[in-house]
């Protein structure tokens, strides 16, 4: 008989994230690797990979730029030649520019969904040749704002803006999730997203009056802490979710459920 141990354990998994050494990403990584996972960060900073994870066990560094589907497709590679399989990828790293609705040039609208949307599709497509053989997972990183509109008199009272292009964009991470669950159900490759809901960084947590804004329209009466992600990245990545598919689990601390 199976224990709680067994059912959410990851040892002899191998975890690839994108991103995995900024704000949530490096809360993930300690999650999986508590679960006992073997985790590659893929990114184009060792120097910030590092500093995130010194001298940390079973967490290793994989150059790749998620712009480029041959940075993608060469860190793919150099991770199998390593005798790793690739059992878990999460797409966490996005890239954007540009903040004004009105005034944002082609350029920056072009930009922005290339790093939110085009880039989780280069990640998919080019780990497929991987994964169908044996399946695998994969957890796309998307925002409570691919669901709902930024209430934007918290946003403009404090001097931020949240951009259109974000939100079409995970909006759009969304349904890929969905298009994919059905496309790889039957090689054994569950596809799902994990939506959070406002986790500012600690830089914008120095500005007090719009955290207590964020906080005001969560039931929970608080923002994210990093470490609330953790247990839905090890539940998706584990042997616990092999039915569960094509779903998307917010965590906001009940901000859509308003």
């Amino acid at each position: 008989m199976e224990n709680l141990e067994t059912i959410f354990s990851l040892q002899g998994k191998t975890v690839l994230i994108t991103g995995g050494y900024g704000y949530l990403g490096k809360a993930i990584c300690e999650g999986l690797l508590a679960a006992q996972a073997q985790v590659w960060v893929l990114g184009q900073s060792e120097e910030k990979f590092n500093r995130a994870f010194e001298e940390r066990e079973g967490i290793f560094f994989q150059n790749c730029n998620i712009s480029q589907t041959v940075s993608i497709k060469e860190a793919y590679q150099a991770i199998i030649q390593k005798g790793q399989s690739i059992d878990v990828l999460i797409n966490n790293a996005f890239y954007s520019k540009g903040q004004n609705p009105e005034t944002m040039s082609d350029e920056d609208w072009n930009y922005g969904i290339d790093g939110s949307l085009n880039s989780v599709y280069r990640c998919i497509r080019e780990v497929l040749p991987f994964m169908k053989e044996r399946g695998g997972k994969i957890i796309n990183v998307s925002s409570m704002y691919g669901i709902v509109s930024p209430q934007f008199e918290i946003y403009e009272n404090n001097n931020f803006l949240n951009p259109p292009h974000y939100g079409a964009a995970k909006a759009g991470v969304i349904q890929m999730t969905r298009y994919f669950a059905c496309y790889l159900g039957k090689y054994n490759i569950q596809v799902n997203a994990v939506t959070p809901g406002a986790f500012p960084s600690e830089g914008v947590q120095e500005n007090t009056e719009f955290i207590a804004s964020l906080k005001n329209k969560s039931p929970l009466g608080r923002v994210g802490n990093p470490k609330d992600l953790q247990g839905a990245f090890v539940l998706l990545s584990s042997q616990a979710s092999n039915f569960i598919t094509g779903q998307n689990i917010v965590i906001d601390g009940g901000w859509t459920a308003w």
